[in-house]
């Protein structure tokens, strides 16, 4: 690995910055030591890239901006993945790190399967891709996108992990699409693990997992 950057949170932890702001400054600094972070499952909680070659592109992201390591999915596979309201199956291989607490994604597919990747892709080339939003309500937030008059362009369950994820075509209104994450446990740990692993970087040790 080439000079790798000294690891960076781009993300602050803003809720902790803005109650230890209301705190004497000994309790401030006392707040923020014994605080562990943890990953945010709140709002935006990722952002995704599709890239063209995913092993330079994960290298490429450690050294310019100090993100790893990498958990990758060779075969992203889900189950019941529809496209556009037809069933789909893309091939696909994702990577995930973080920075400070937000969940960066990067994704190649390796085919020419339609997909939302390949939209993106064909649209407008390689790049951003997605917000990754957390929801506890998945069916009243579809509910309220279709009523701006935004519609599904592709949905899934994991495997294993018992989420589903659900993209939205908001590419008429904002830079990408949003894709909605509802997370049980096995998902939050998922994540999490991640996390964890992104905390305890050597900053040498490019991809933590691979399967």
């Amino acid at each position: 690995m080439k000079n790798i950057i000294p690891r960076r949170d781009l993300f602050a932890p803003m809720a902790l910055m803005g109650a230890a702001a209301l705190l004497p400054q000994s309790r401030a600094k006392a707040a923020q030591a014994s605080e562990e972070p943890v990953p945010l499952f709140d709002g935006i909680m990722q952002i995704c890239y599709i890239v063209p070659d995913l092993d330079k592109a994960m290298q490429e992201y450690a050294d310019f901006l100090g993100i790893g390591p990498w958990s990758v999915t060779e075969r992203f596979q889900p189950n019941d993945m529809l496209y556009r309201g037809q069933p789909t199956a893309p091939d696909v291989t994702i990577a995930m790190s973080y920075s400070g607490q937000m969940n960066i994604e990067l994704i190649q597919q390796r085919d020419e399967t339609p997909s939302v990747y390949r939209d993106t892709l064909l649209k407008r080339g390689y790049g951003f891709h997605h917000w990754g939003v957390a929801t506890k309500d998945m069916e009243g937030d579809i509910a309220r996108y279709k009523e701006q008059g935004i519609e599904v362009a592709f949905s899934m369950t994991l495997p294993g992990s018992g989420h589903r994820l659900v993209y939205l075509d908001t590419t008429e209104h904002l830079d990408g699409m949003i894709e909605l994450l509802q997370l049980d446990d096995n998902g939050r740990a998922s994540f999490t693990n991640v996390f964890r692993a992104s905390r305890e970087w050597d900053g040498k040790t490019l991809v933590s997992s691979r399967r």
